[in-house]
C-alpha cells in the first residue's frame, strides 16, 4: 500500500525444549527488520497464523525445532502449509540429534516439504548458521515480498506486454522497482515530470533522474551500463561475448581475470534464460539452491571486479569476420564494435505457442518464461505451466507457493525423459501441482486478462475449457543467432557447429577446429547455442570457461620460424 504502513514481515519460531534458545538467537540478529514470534501452544499457533492471514501479514520464515510436542518438525510444517505457502521452512536440529535426523530431513528436502535443515548454533557468532538464514530471507524478499525501496518507479494503468517486459528486465538486473497507478501520488509526480502527453508505462530512474515513456531494453540497460558509444571510438576489444547467460558470464570472469579486454553484450538483462529460473538446486556449490537471477548477479559482479564491461539491452544485428589480421566487427544497428575474438553465447529462446488468442494476452496473464516477478500476482489463482524441462519444473514449484493450483501440461506421457529427477520428486510431493500428460493448449481468452484455456488431449482429441488466470510458456529451445554470417556454419535447426562437428571443408591439414571453435578463426561458441550442448547451467559455465584458453591461443603471436 502506498500511503499506509506495510506490516512487518514475521519469523515464526516453533519449539519446546529449545524454544527460548531459538527465539533469542533469531531475535538478536533479525529483530530489527522482522517480528520474531514464538507461539507457546498448538492452539496459539493456529490462532496467530489465522489472524495474520486475515490481515495479510507476510510470513518470511517458519523455524521449527526437530521435535515439537513429540511430533517431527516435518509433520508440523506440513500441517501449517496452507497458512505459510510462501514462507521459507527451516528445521533446526540440536547437535546430539543431527546424525539421526539426516535421513528424514533429506527425504523431506527432496519432496519439497522443507527448504533447509540446520544445526542449532553451538555458541556465539555461528556465522555458518546465519549465512544460511540470511540467504533464505534474501531469497524470500526477492521473490515474495514487495520492494520497500523507493527505487525505479513505473507508472502504468494496467497489465500489458510492455509492463511485463520492463518489470522483468529491472527485476533480473537487481534494480528495486515498484509499479504505481497514474492516479497515485507517485503517479501524479512522475506524470508531471514527463508531461501530460507522455504515453504509459512511464519509468522514472533514480540513476539518471529522467522519465522515459515505454523504454526499450537498450534504454533500460543504459541506466546501468551506458551505450555502445561509451566503449570509445577506435577501441578494439580482445574478447566480445554475445550473450550473458552462464556460458557468457563464465567466459567474462575467466577472460577478464586473465587480462583480456572483455565486453559482454546482451539484448536482454544479464543472466539469459537461466536468469529466469526461480531456484536452481543442482548447481555445484549451492547446497540450498540459488535463483538464476542471483547466480547471474554474482557472476556479473565478479566479472566486473576483474574489469569486464557490459552492454545490457543492446541487440547484436550482425558480425563481419575480419580478414588479413583485421579485427572482427560486431554490429549493433549502425554501430560497429571491433573485436579480436568473439564468443557466441546467445543461448536459446522459448518457442512461441502460435495460438492467436493466447498471443494477444501476453503480459496479461500469459508469460513466456518463468517471469518470477509476476508469481506473487498469482496468489490464490489457478495457473498452468506448459513445458517439460527443468525450467518448467522450477517455475511450477515456485508458482505453487502462491497459486491455488499449478497444472503442468506436457506433450509426452511423462516428465522423466526431459526433467531432472530431483524436480520430479519435488513436483510429486507438492499437493498443489498436477501433471497432465499428452495435453496441449489450443485456445483461450478473457476480458482484458487471461480467464480460460482450451486444452486438447492428444490421445483422444477431446477438448476441454478450464478456468485459468496464469499461463507460463516454457516450450523448449529455439536458437537465437540469425545475425550470424553464412561463414559461421550452423546445423539444419540453426545451432552453431564447432570442433569436429564442423564441415570437413573448413578443416586445416585434415584436422578439425578446436572444441568450441567455429568455422571462422577467432569466433567461438559455448552454451546452449552450440550444436550438441547439454542444455544445463553447469555445462554451459564449463564451456564458457574452456573458451578462454582458445582465445589466448588465437591471440598469441605466430612463432618466428628458425633458419
Amino acid at each position: 500500500m502506498e500511503n499506509g504502513i506495510r506490516p512487518t514481515p514475521v519469523i515464526v519460531v516453533l519449539g519446546a525444549d529449545f524454544r527460548d534458545q531459538m527465539l533469542e538467537e533469531l531475535s538478536a540478529r533479525y529483530g530489527r527488520d522482522y517480528d520474531v514470534v514464538a507461539p507457546a501452544t498448538a492452539a496459539e499457533v493456529l490462532d496467530t497464523l489465522t489472524g495474520w492471514q486475515e490481515r495479510r501479514v507476510p510470513i518470511a520464515m517458519v523455524a521449527c525445532e526437530y521435535f515439537q510436542d513429540g511430533e517431527k518438525a516435518t509433520h508440523v510444517i506440513a500441517k501449517l502449509q496452507r497458512f505459510v505457502p510462501s514462507a521459507r521452512r527451516v528445521v533446526l536440529v540440536p547437535a546430539e540429534r543431527f546424525r539421526d535426523a539426516v535421513p528424514a530431513m533429506r527425504e523431506s528436502l527432496a519432496s519439497g516439504g522443507i527448504d533447509a535443515y540446520l544445526m542449532l548454533p553451538q555458541g556465539p557468532r555461528d556465522e555458518e548458521f546465519h549465512t544460511a538464514i540470511c540467504e533464505m530471507l534474501s531469497d524470500w524478499g526477492q521473490s515474495v515480498n514487495l520492494s520497500e525501496i523507493d527505487g525505479t518507479r513505473i507508472i502504468a494503468d494496467g497489465p500489458s506486454a510492455d509492463l511485463a517486459r520492463i518489470r522483468d528486465f529491472l527485476d533480473r538486473m537487481g534494480l528495486p522497482n515498484r509499479t504505481y497507478p497514474p492516479d497515485s501520488e507517485a503517479g501524479r509526480e512522475v506524470i508531471a515530470l514527463a508531461g501530460p502527453d507522455a504515453a504509459l508505462p512511464l519509468v522514472h530512474s533514480p540513476q539518471v533522474e529522467v522519465v522515459v515513456s515505454n523504454p526499450s531494453n537498450s534504454q533500460l540497460g543504459s541506466f546501468m551500463y551506458g551505450t555502445p558509444q561509451d566503449i570509445g571510438e577506435g577501441a578494439i576489444c580482445d574478447l566480445v561475448i554475445v550473450g550473458s547467460g552462464p556460458a557468457g558470464l563464465a567466459a567474462a570472469v575467466y577472460g577478464a581475470s586473465e587480462g583480456l579486454d572483455t565486453l559482454v553484450i546482451d539484448s536482454g538483462p544479464v543472466g539469459g534464460q537461466a536468469g529466469t529460473s526461480s531456484m536452481i538446486r543442482n548447481y555445484l556449490g549451492f547446497p540450498r539452491g540459488i535463483s538464476g537471477m542471483r547466480l547471474a548477479q554474482r557472476a556479473r559482479v565478479q566479472a566486473t571486479r576483474f574489469g569486464a564491461r557490459f552492454l545490457s539491452g543492446w541487440e547484436v544485428t550482425g558480425l563481419v569476420p575480419g580478414s588479413g589480421g583485421e579485427p572482427h566487427q560486431v554490429l549493433l544497428g549502425d554501430t560497429a564494435l571491433a573485436a579480436r575474438t568473439v564468443l557466441i553465447a546467445t543461448g536459446v529462446d522459448y518457442r512461441r505457442l502460435g495460438v492467436p488468442s493466447i498471443e494477444d494476452l501476453v503480459g496479461r496473464g500469459v508469460q513466456y518464461g518463468a517471469a518470477t516477478s509476476t508469481a506473487r500476482e498469482m496468489k490464490h489463482k489457478p495457473v498452468f505451466v506448459v513445458g517439460g524441462g527443468n525450467s518448467a519444473g522450477q517455475a511450477a514449484v515456485h508458482l505453487a507457493r502462491f497459486a491455488s493450483s499449478v497444472t503442468i501440461l506436457i506433450r509426452r506421457p511423462a516428465l522423466a525423459e526431459t526433467m531432472s529427477d530431483y524436480l520430479i520428486r519435488e513436483i510429486d510431493g507438492n499437493p498443489r501441482i498436477t501433471v497432465r500428460p499428452c495435453t496441449i493448449v489450443v485456445g483461450g481468452g478473457g476480458e482484458g486478462h487471461l480467464q480460460r484455456l482450451t486444452l486438447r488431449d492428444l490421445n483422444t482429441g477431446a477438448e476441454e475449457d478450464v478456468p485459468a488466470k496464469g499461463l507460463y510458456l516454457l516450450l523448449g529451445a529455439e536458437p537465437t543467432c540469425d545475425w550470424l554470417p553464412t561463414a559461421v556454419a550452423r546445423d539444419e535447426k540453426g545451432f552453431v557447429l564447432s570442433g569436429a562437428d564442423t564441415p570437413w571443408q573448413s578443416w586445416v591439414g585434415g584436422r578439425p577446429p578446436a572444441p568450441n571453435a567455429t568455422t571462422v578463426p577467432g569466433v567461438f561458441v559455448a552454451g546452449d547455442i552450440r550444436c550438441g550442448s547439454m542444455k544445463r547451467v553447469a555445462s554451459a559455465s564449463g564451456e564458457g570457461a574452456a573458451v578462454v584458453p582458445l582465445v589466448h591461443a588465437h591471440l598469441a603471436p605466430a612463432p618466428v620460424p628458425t633458419s
